[in-house]
């Protein structure tokens, strides 16, 4: 068995721990011992990849690479510096005569049609149908799955969720992102295009004037009692329906052009990164035809210069692509954050650029009362084929667990695994010893299979995750018990006044954006904390070590 023990994390607690292993027959071991295992795809490639970081490169000539040899992002790197279509068709054969794998020949087929493009008399590329006439290609008989050509784009579209008749709060913050962009936008780009807010439901157009006070210059919404609960299709529908244009190739045919737009998709869709967001924002991007960057942090308009020759057409050249989103979001290594941006191609429109934001990753803007604005009632004709799901009965949960409002927040991580019941109840005792303080989990205690007794099970509770697909708070001060510091968690707590850090490990992650790091056990240093604060004298006592200001 490895040092590492792969089913005891999950990936974000992998990356960081991976990146410390060089030795690529130890990460060969722990890749063994998680194919053995759950097997997960991602750690899969997580592993992999790190093996292809610490191994050394085939030097030699790239004619005599044998693909089995070579995991797929191995083979990647090593077909870059190919440039004779014949080399790379021999690779190709070879790996379809040995494993066959489909990640491999993409890469190998995507380098094949680069350089294959560089022989081009033009600067056109083929679109995989011509490319591939062999292949089926499903996509290409589907209604609504197609890309425009030519189409005009204009404006920011958000969607706002709601629930129990109100916005929710990441609807608000959303709003708000969105006016500081486009007031951006039209200044940088000279241009005059808008926010629009979109409603779905039962009774939303009285929510109308709360969006414009919010930023929205225009509203469109569409009222229905059988919308009155969130369901995927018909929401989908809808939606679609509302962000097609007049005359749209894939659209209604009925559909009467409007005074206030004059295109044909929006420039931008936002979606919160709920679970009701992700869903909706998952199947309107797919009917568009664009892409999604889910569970965001950040969100900016730049240009971009671009030499990939699949976004450009022509190898050995760069194109400044203009009016970009770019869609910031942590990496599912857990190592650093990745920006994501959705680009056309010479072959396809991808437009919307779409993307969905973490909960709590911007301000609430101040409402305007003064604002004005358009607001458009939609009429999207339900068809009875979209609710074959009916909800015939449902539980509203009570109250809820709100983490942000708090001054303090104590939360636990995988730190309390030698004793999961003690070590949540140590959290517990954490938050009485201050005024106004709760508890918060790590997405590690969530997911991992620890046993409670029945007296602290009650605690453990998905909706008291902080990170990225949790929570996101902002106290005075936050404590992290047996916490790594993944880029995930860093998302839910980065903005808190003053962290504290507890961690057996000096070389967690967390040390590096923590205010105060205690080196030790949480279980010797935790108690030790209650004592202090309970009696108004520190007692951390020797077996600990502070680092970054003096006790007291």
């Amino acid at each position: 068995m490895p040092d590492i023990d792969p089913a005891d994390h999950d990936i974000a607690e992998l990356g960081p721990m991976l990146k410390d292993v060089e030795d690529a027959e130890e990460l060969r071991a722990i890749l063994e011992a998680e194919r053995d295992g759950q097997d997960r795809d991602p750690v899969v490639t997580l592993i992999e990849s790190r093996i292809d970081a610490v191994s050394e490169t085939d030097e030699g000539d790239p004619g005599e690479i044998d693909p089995a040899e070579h995991s797929p992002a191995d083979l990647g790197n090593l077909v870059r510096d190919i440039e004779e279509p014949e080399r790379l068709e021999a690779l190709l054969e070879a790996e379809e005569a040995g494993e066959d794998r489909s990640s491999a020949k993409t890469v190998i087929e995507n380098r094949l049609d680069a350089v294959r493009g560089g022989d081009r008399e033009d600067s056109e590329v083929a679109s995989p149908e011509e490319r591939h006439p062999e292949l089926d290609h499903p996509t290409a008989d589907k209604r609504h799955v197609r890309a425009l050509e030519g189409g005009v784009y204009r404006d920011m579209w958000v969607y706002c969720e709601t629930q129990h008749g109100e916005l929710i709060g990441v609807s608000a913050e959303m709003l708000g992102k969105a006016r500081e962009l486009m007031d951006d936008y039209n200044e940088r780009y000279d241009a005059d295009e808008r926010v629009v807010a979109v409603l779905i439901g039962d009774g939303v157009g009285d929510l109308a004037e709360e969006c414009i006070a919010l930023g929205a210059d225009v509203v469109v919404y569409q009222e229905d009692e059988r919308l009155e609960r969130f369901r995927h299709t018909p929401y989908t529908e809808v939606f679609c329906d509302m962000a097609r244009g007049a005359g749209h190739p894939y659209g209604r045919e009925d559909r009467l052009k409007k005074e206030w737009r004059d295109y044909d998709e929006p420039r931008y869709t936002v979606f919160p990164a709920t679970n009701n967001g992700r869903d909706l924002s998952a199947t309107v991007q797919a009917e568009l035809d664009s892409g999604l960057a889910s569970d965001c942090s950040d969100l900016y308009i730049e240009d971009a210069d671009i030499s990939n020759p699949a976004k450009t057409g022509e190898p050995g050249t760069t194109r400044t692509f203009e009016r970009v989103l770019h869609m910031k979001r942590p990496d599912f290594s857990g190592f650093e954050y990745s920006t994501i941006l959705c680009l056309d191609t010479p072959a396809r429109e991808f437009h919307p650029q779409g993307a969905s934001v973490i909960p709590g990753s911007f301000e609430a803007p101040q409402p305007d009362l003064g604002r004005e604005g358009l607001v458009v009632e939609h009429e999207t004709p339900i068809e009875e084929e979209w609710l074959k799901v009916e909800v015939t009965d449902y539980d509203r949960l009570e109250g809820g667990i709100d983490l942000s409002g708090h001054d303090v927040v104590v939360a636990m991580g995988r730190g309390i695994g030698s004793d999961p019941t003690r070590g949540i109840e140590l959290g517990l005792e954490l938050v009485d010893a201050f005024d106004d303080a709760v508890l918060g989990l790590s997405r590690g205690v969530i997911t991992a299979s620890y046993e409670f007794d029945g007296h602290v099970e009650g605690y453990v509770a998905e909706e008291r995750q902080i990170g990225e697909s949790g929570q996101v708070v902002e106290p005075e001060l936050y404590l992290a018990c047996g916490i790594s510091g993944a880029v995930q968690h860093k998302v839910g707590m980065d903005e808190s006044d003053t962290v504290v850090a507890i961690n057996t490990d000096p070389e967690a992650d967390i040390r590096e954006f923590s205010d105060y790091f205690v080196e030790g056990d949480l279980f010797e240093v935790v108690p030790a904390l209650v004592d202090s604060l309970e009696s108004g004298e520190l007692r951390l006592g020797e077996a600990v070590a502070a680092d970054g200001g003096e006790q007291r």
